[in-house]
């Protein structure tokens, strides 16, 4: 078995927090518009999000080298497009909901974000299975989210 590799984990490491960056910035919680919409009881509290966030996404930094390092040359580069697409999808969330302020379009990029989670879980998994599992609290929580950005967007049909 090979070990993960640490160039590799860099990598992953730098695209990790690009998305995580990306998502930081666009996100206003205290914002006027996002204190006006009506939100479900079970919205857990600002903070949160980054107490649950930020070990999220140490493991998709981890998991995502743990596989790469240990999958073949040949099936490397299609592992490495599909976690820079679902990092693009992780980080385009913020901008959609936050800046564009538009919790429906937001909740349709999660539903691409979850299926995304979906394949890039399942061939972790089949790669790596330590790998795969280390994602799956990332893609349980997207479900929540998409749940909780669903609860928003039917009690704010103005939004």
């Amino acid at each position: 078995m090979r070990r993960t590799s640490t160039k590799t984990l860099l990598g992953t490491a730098l695209a990790v927090t690009a998305a995580a960056t990306v998502g930081g910035l666009s996100t206003d919680a205290r914002s006027g518009w996002y204190a006006r919409l009506r939100k479900p009881s079970w919205q857990p509290p600002p903070q949160a999000f980054g107490l649950v966030w930020t070990p999220l996404y140490a493991s998709i930094a981890y998991a995502s080298a743990r596989a790469l390092s240990r999958v073949d040359d040949g099936s490397r580069p299609a592992l490495r497009r599909a976690l820079a697409a679902n990092l693009a999808l992780n980080a385009a969330w913020s901008p959609l909901f936050f800046r564009a302020r538009n919790p429906r379009l937001a909740l349709a990029e999660l539903f691409a974000l979850n299926a995304s989670n979906a394949l890039l879980t399942r061939r972790l998994l089949r790669e790596d299975r330590a790998a795969g599992l280390l994602l799956l609290p990332y893609a349980g929580w997207t479900v929540f989210a998409t749940a909780l950005n669903a609860a928003i967007a039917r009690r704010n049909p103005e939004a």
